[in-house]
């Protein structure tokens, strides 16, 4: 299939002459949207009332903004740099931001960036709380008529065989949205995608013919592929990532996501493998798997992202599985090298259903070799996340040992997770797979659900336990309680009775909150009144945690960065301070003190950068002594 010649508006008319004036388009989670597509669309719509749009989408990815003079002058040159000068932002995303989309456009989420939509009616009124394994049905349920995706090529091919596309980083639910408007009569589904040439040509499910879509539009203005900052990783995040790495069981299967807690159970288990004394050591009471990886690990997960790269670099993710029940029980049992040898050496080791990550991450993907390729497949969200919809016994045998890992914002006494939204119901991210991984673990014979989270949370200056006795409404209801993890240690709630879940979550709190949840929970008859908290629970309090940390290497083993950062180390110390700002800009005496205390002159590098070397007037001298006073407390010299 040649490329067509349309352009992206050329592309939107025949799209209104094949589908009429209503509109309802799916747009991939995350990284495959195709944004001149997509914002071509959106200005024809704003431009003629008469046009009905509906787009339904998930996770859709923006540079960051800065609110304040001091966030822009640090984001501007970083946003150049790091995503391209060009890179064509959403513009249906700035205008919900602004609060003003047209009355006939509405976008419809089922993911959010998290806090992005926090106090914004239009996207809090448009969410849909749906398991990413519903997300096709329901978008076929709301009349989707149109998809729109990135897709890669693939290389010429040796025999001469027509060039196969690959849906790359988006797999998740366009087989399923195709089939499904398939089987019903009458109903028109138009496929549109675009090619990007950075996009890594990836296999399993990815791969389509080229007659898959009715158009296929050569790549647009050139722009990398959004690649997510590599984030800063700290005290409470390196502990939780110790405390669940003793949890993943060595010849078993991994499923994480992006952020902090997950690259520091990454780092923990990449620990466990190359300084095994270094881990046991910093294991409290010797408890869970603690050893070297042998057989190593196969990774099932929603999400594919850069812990899978540093992982299958160790060596660790080498867990091979196969689509037939009597090789995977071969090479479950360590038979198949001796009794099937022809098979070795050529199951897969990864499965997710979409990925995001770094630049670095990207590249590692686009530099598989034809061996390494189809090794990492990407696959239909419904195979990824459930064992039923095909074989259920062959899913069990590939996935067994699963530990399946997801972070939560908050848990009740009685083991209900909150990661989806706050008291008065605004959304803060989603439910995502979250709910679908917690099921398929308890249906597993040795599968686990693990919610990470920090124990406790500041803000404004004020810190507040992250256990808590209720919430208004939870993501994973109580019954569906397993292991969770704090900074301070695994509580094991499964089969459990509410008293010994409340217990268990008491002994991984911080002590500050131990007091109050425990009285609460004596006032309801939910814990015996006599009950007392053991000793060694009184200590869990960060102090205890960074002088065990500091004891084992403290910076150079648990660096702020580890696996390479995207800043600058200038950069590096400004983003401290700036986050020491935002801790304490609601205390404006605090503030103008500090202001009055800041010395410019001891951070020459820092003011350089934010331009504030030779502050020009009165508001730039303020902002240049807040800022050295920002630095100076929090940590910003190196």
């Amino acid at each position: 299939m040649a490329t067509s010649p349309m352009t992206p508006d050329e592309l939107v008319e025949a799209a209104l002459s094949r589908l009429g004036r209503r509109l309802v388009v799916g747009l991939p989670l995350g990284l495959g949207k195709p944004n001149h597509l997509a914002n071509a669309l959106y200005r024809r719509a704003a431009a003629d009332p008469s046009i009905d749009l509906e787009i339904v989408t998930a996770l859709s990815l923006d540079p960051p903004v800065g609110s304040s003079l001091l966030e822009r002058r640090f984001l501007e040159p970083f946003v150049r740099r790091h995503f391209g000068a060009d890179y064509p932002r959403l513009e249906y995303l700035e205008a919900l931001g602004r609060g003003s989309l047209p009355p006939n456009v509405r976008i419809v989420n089922f993911y959010l960036r998290s806090g992005a939509a926090l106090g914004n009616p239009a996207a809090q009124r448009h969410y849909i709380s749906s398991n990413y394994t519903h997300v096709a049905r329901d978008l076929v349920d709301r009349g989707v008529n149109l998809i729109m995706q990135l897709v890669a090529r693939e290389a010429p091919r040796a025999d001469g065989a027509s060039r196969r596309l690959s849906l790359s980083s988006n797999p998740d639910l366009t087989h399923e949205v195709v089939e499904r408007v398939g089987r019903i009569p009458g109903r028109h589904l138009m496929r549109v995608a675009q090619l990007h040439p950075e996009l890594p040509f990836m296999h399993g499910d990815a791969i389509v013919e080229e007659g898959f879509f009715d158009h296929l539009l050569a790549p647009g203005p050139p722009h990398p592929l959004f690649a997510v900052p590599r984030q800063p990783v700290g005290l409470q995040d390196y502990w939780v990532g110790l405390h669940a790495a003793r949890l993943v069981r060595d010849g078993g299967t991994l499923q994480i996501g992006i952020g902090a807690l997950s690259d520091a159970l990454v780092h923990a288990l990449l620990l466990r493998q190359r300084e095994n004394g270094v881990f046991r050591g910093l294991s409290f009471e010797g408890k869970g798997e603690l050893g070297p990886f042998e057989i190593g690990l196969y990774g099932a997960s929603e999400m594919f992202m850069d812990g899978f790269m540093h992982l299958y670099r160790a060596g660790i993710l080498r867990r091979e599985v196969f689509d037939d029940l009597e090789t995977q029980r071969l090479a479950n049992e360590g038979r198949l090298e001796d009794e099937a040898p022809e098979r070795a050496g050529r199951g897969a080791v990864m499965d997710g259903a979409f990925f995001l990550g770094s630049r670095p991450f990207y590249e590692f993907l686009r530099g598989l070799d034809e061996a390494e390729r189809p090794r990492f497949r990407m696959s239909s969200v419904r195979r990824v996340n459930q064992l039923y919809g095909g074989s259920e016994a062959l899913e069990v045998a590939q996935r067994q040992r699963a530990r399946f890992f997801n972070t939560c914002m908050m848990v009740t006494a009685t083991g209900a997770a909150v990661s989806d939204g706050l008291e008065d119901h605004q959304v803060v991210s989603g439910v995502g797979g979250q709910y679908n991984f917690v099921a398929m673990a308890h249906a597993m014979e040795d599968g686990r659900s693990v919610l990470m989270l920090r124990s406790t949370r500041s803000s404004g200056g004020t810190t507040r336990s992250n256990l808590v006795w209720e919430h208004p409404h939870a993501t994973i209801p109580r019954h569906l309680r397993d292991l969770v993890v704090t900074e301070y240690g695994v509580a094991e709630l499964r089969g459990r009775t509410d008293e010994e879940c409340i217990q268990a979550l008491l002994g991984v709190m911080d002590a500050r909150f131990q007091n109050e949840l425990m009285t609460r929970a004596k006032e309801a008859g939910k814990l015996d009144p006599d009950w007392e908290l053991p000793d060694r629970w009184r200590a869990n309090t960060p102090g205890a945690l960074r002088e065990r940390l500091d004891g084992a290497g403290g910076r150079e083993r648990f660096p702020r960065f580890p696996f390479g950062s995207d800043f600058t180390p200038v950069e590096e110390r400004l983003v401290e301070g700036l986050g020491w700002l935002r801790d304490h800009g609601h205390r404006r005496g605090a503030l103008a003190g500090a202001a009055l205390r800041g010395r410019p002159g001891d951070f020459p590098e820092e003011m350089e950068r934010m331009g504030l070397a030779a502050p020009k007037g009165f508001g730039e001298r303020m902002h240049a002594r807040l800022l050295a006073a920002a630095l100076a407390a929090g940590g910003g010299r190196a």
